[in-house]
């Protein structure tokens, strides 16, 4: 069956940058094939909207337009009024989500129950505004988009040789069709819906906006003419769906205009957001590549004072899981599990460049003297983490994950609680504990959960909203 949204769709915000006391914003619409839609008026004038691209029955279009940066503000769009919530020169909050979706049959799911985080978070946006969001990844599950077409009927398992260009080219006309199913599905749910048009997003993809295990897969797979068709799709995709925008006309915020790689940062008052790209220049033996590590490198010699949240589409600090690693190499029908655990920074594969981003982490801390939040999803459970760096600074990890997608068994929670214990420090002198959240005892908890950080006074606090336990009490940063 072909999916059709019902269009139009949006306004979807995003943020482009933030710069001269202005928020800079990106507002995506998806019409009927060709239909342009209303322009927005905003302080400054009326904004018109300008394609991105065409599909089948579908144009994606982009209006840009600024907003002050000190103060709550409106904008208008096809009659109706929308309000953001803006200031971020003092007190502020902060939505943090990931993996909104599942891997296998998610768009057919029942919307209030696939959604039900989602009202959760737009009733805290109505109780108390976000200024803006986070998604840490995994925002679509692209995985069946390979399915139905004869050149990826069994990928990765198998992979074709000797493709002819027009094979290909119907391949990427077919995967293009399905990301845009995919993603018009997302847009066009309710929850998400309104808090898109009033709260502007900052996204960074992982895995499953490309297809499970991208980067960790065998060498063969990725760099064969398909998984590089695949990833195209999917890179074009990722800007003109999660960012509103296509190569050649990326935002300032990014660090590589060409989009090699997909890195970025936010600089406001008292506050940065790093998001690196661990998945454009992923390899099986590298999680980063030339150009992110220039990015994070060039970011731990600037100056940012206040707070620094670093976002990690896959923990940066977690258990060790060498154990699990070396059971898979051993046992054949774990093998196909291998890849999950390459994804980590904690795997063998990654362990030197893990130790070179922890003393990048540390050397930002102790730069600018304060504590750095590191902010991750992807392992569908809420847990929190934290890592001495001496003269009294600290790495603290929160893991929220995920909005949509399902909880695992809580016997796999407690699993990895125990693998906990036994430790992990890959910088010896700069221990790391896997801490309990506020008002639980289990280190893992196996709920779909969003995150909200907040500024009051200039101190900073965290919360995980647990779809059964409710609420946690408050985590200073």
């Amino acid at each position: 069956m072909t999916y059709r949204p019902v269009l139009p769709l949006g306004p979807i915000l995003f943020l482009d940058d933030v710069a001269d006391t202005q928020l800079h914003l990106s507002a995506l619409f998806i019409t009927d094939k060709g239909a342009a839609p209303p322009p927005i008026d905003a302080e400054g004038g009326t904004f018109r909207a300008c394609r991105l691209t065409d599909y089948d029955h579908a144009t994606a279009w982009r209006t840009r337009f600024s907003v002050p940066a000190d103060r709550i503000s409106t904008y208008g769009w096809n009659g109706h009024s929308y309000e953001i919530a803006g200031n971020l020169t003092g007190d502020l909050r902060v939505a943090y989500v990931s993996c909104n979706g599942e891997e296998i049959g998610d768009m057919e799911r029942e919307g209030s129950e696939r959604n039900a985080m989602w009202s959760r978070l737009r009733d805290e946006h109505r109780r108390r505004p976000f200024a803006f969001m986070l998604h840490g990844g995994d925002q679509v599950y692209a995985d069946e988009a390979t399915h139905g077409h004869d050149l990826t009927r069994d990928w990765p398992d198998t992979v074709p040789e000797d493709v002819s260009g027009e094979e290909l080219a119907d391949l990427e006309h077919h995967l293009r069709e399905r990301f845009f199913a995919r993603y018009a599905a997302l847009y066009e749910a309710p929850e998400l819906a309104w808090l898109a048009a009033r709260v502007p997003s900052l996204m960074q993809w992982d895995d499953h906006d490309i297809c499970d295990g991208w980067g960790s897969l065998p060498r063969s797979v990725t760099y064969s003419a398909v998984g590089q068709a695949l990833f195209k799709v999917a890179h074009e995709s990722f800007l003109v769906f999660q960012n509103a925008t296509v190569p050649g006309q990326l935002p300032d915020r990014f660090a590589d205009p060409q989009a090699t790689h997909l890195g970025w940062s936010i600089h406001a008052p008292g506050l940065r957001v790093l998001a690196p790209d661990l998945r454009s220049e992923r390899t099986r033996r590298n999680i980063m590549g030339r150009g992110g590590w220039a990015m994070m490198d060039g970011e731990a010699e600037r100056h940012a004072p206040g707070h620094t949240f670093l976002m990690s589409s896959v923990p940066l600090l977690g258990p060790r899981l060498s154990v699990f690693e070396a059971l898979m190499v051993a046992i054949p029908r774990m093998q196909k599990y291998e890849d999950d655990l390459r994804d980590q920074w904690q795997s063998r594969a990654h362990r030197e460049e893990w130790r070179r981003m922890l003393r990048l982490v540390r050397d930002m801390a102790r730069r600018d003297g304060h504590d750095i939040i590191a902010i991750s999803g992807e392992i569908h459970l809420a847990t929190r983490a934290v890592m001495d760096l001496g003269d009294d600074l600290h790495l603290q990890q929160l893991v929220a994950s995920g909005i949509s997608h399902r909880a695992p068994p809580k016997g796999w929670a407690r699993i990895l609680g125990a693998l906990a214990l036994l430790g992990e420090d890959p910088l010896p002198e700069h221990p790391i504990r896997i801490r309990p959240l506020p008002g639980h005892r289990s280190r893992y908890i196996a709920e779909r959960n969003y995150l909200i950080l907040e500024r009051s006074a200039g101190d900073w606090q965290a919360r995980w909203d647990m779809e059964s336990s409710g609420m946690t009490p408050a985590l200073a940063l």
